[in-house]
């Protein structure tokens, strides 16, 4: 086991009606000026937004909304957003919503104390030393942005999807009410629980220095995941299930899992993000699912051990052999994700072999990045192939 420290700050209130409390949390720090910041319309919709503007009133805070964030955020939001809390001047930023409006919030709170440019931090050109405190109230289990210390923003002109890591990104609190999705599409349930899981997925396949205690939770995370998966994508309102979901994106990402381990870049998130960096109608869930189809095929031989270790915890795979066990393991993966509905090839998202050379150009920074590390790093023809086996 390696050295680390490790800490997640982030407190997390958990439960029914859960978002009731948003205002005295709030008050309870001494905030007295928020920056509401959500999505489009379905926040709206659902009726979260008045309730949460309510509770606002009713604990005395001033507040000022910032609303329209799409799916796979771009810099632009950033860049809106610092705008407006520059001459607003909030004591705390409050999410609702999602990953991409989480991120926007975490790139305005880091970006609030610096004078240069807003993607500095993205493109590891500056590091964060001072942010605003930032509250979250998550409405759906998929991205576990409410407890990472991630940030992924869009730069459009160069089509760069990228993100920074650091402490100070981390919420402050989180707010999860188990409820609030119960009213989510089918297919955001889907494509969210394959985003957690290849949070987890991605530490999993990290370097092991023996019999490691994180990738035995990690294991038992990823069952726990397909398990509530099937039920709550059956049964959108069974509330242990989404309870489940809920709590696992959170853990998923919150760095346990990779506790004593190398710390190495998430090849399946960098070969997706050149995806929907591309094409930015892909959901990130979907993109990740099929990149992994692509890279398992590709590397599975790299590390039998582990893939067939996964096959037998996750999809109850009794084959002894482990190279069998790890085709089977991938097969069934496949068989999960067509169960959800989630797209599991490159052409059911719109692309197609004449969009490889680009996706290839942007994963690798044009022949000049090598990403991965374990079990294989990927080179300009290794990203390539992967992508080849994506179709």
């Amino acid at each position: 086991m390696r050295d680390f420290d490790f800490i997640n700050s982030t407190r997390i209130i958990f439960g029914r009606k859960s978002e009731e409390k948003v205002g005295d949390i709030l008050k309870g720090y001494g905030f007295k000026k928020i920056m509401l910041i959500c999505g489009q319309n379905s926040v709206k919709k659902s009726g979260l937004f008045d309730r949460i503007v309510c509770k606002l009133k009713e604990a005395e805070l001033d507040f000022v909304e910032y609303s329209g964030i799409s799916p796979n955020p771009e810099l632009r939001f950033v860049e809106e957003g610092l705008g407006i809390a520059k001459q607003y001047k909030p004591d705390c930023l409050l999410a609702v919503g999602g990953g991409s409006v989480i991120d926007v919030a975490k790139s305005i709170c880091a970006n609030y104390f610096y004078d240069g440019h807003p993607f500095d931090f993205n493109l590891k050109k500056a590091v964060p030393t001072k942010t605003l405190p930032l509250g979250v109230v998550l409405t759906i289990a998929a991205a576990g942005s409410e407890s990472s210390d991630s940030c992924v923003i869009t730069e459009p002109s160069t089509k760069n999807k990228t993100g920074f890591n650091h402490p100070l990104n981390r919420p402050l609190f989180a707010i999860e009410d188990p409820e609030l999705l119960f009213t989510l599409p089918k297919f955001q349930i889907a494509v969210g629980v394959a985003d957690m899981m290849m949070h987890t997925m991605e530490r999993f396949f990290g370097v092991s220095d023996g019999n490691m205690i994180c990738d035995e939770w990690a294991l038992a995370l990823l069952k726990h995941e397909v398990e509530n998966a099937r039920i709550a994508y059956n049964n959108p309102t069974d509330y242990e299930a989404q309870a489940a979901l809920m709590l696992d994106s959170s853990l998923s990402h919150d760095g346990l899992t990779a506790i004593g381990k190398i710390k190495s870049p998430f090849v399946v998130h960098a070969l997706e993000h050149a995806v929907s960096g591309y094409k930015t109608d892909v959901t990130h869930g979907a993109g990740i699912a099929i990149c992994y189809l692509g890279w398992a095929k590709y590397v599975y031989k790299k590390d039998l051990k582990k893939f067939a270790a996964l096959s037998r915890k996750l999809f109850n795979i009794e084959e002894q052999n482990d190279e069998k066990a790890a085709i089977i393991g991938i097969e069934a993966m496949r068989d999960f994700y067509i169960s959800l509905g989630i797209p599991t090839t490159l052409r059911e998202v719109g692309i197609t072999e004449s969009d490889l050379p680009e996706l290839v150009r942007l994963a690798s920074c044009d022949g000049t990045r090598v990403i991965g590390l374990y079990p294989q790093p990927l080179n300009e023809s290794d990203i390539k192939a992967v992508y080849a086996l994506c179709l």
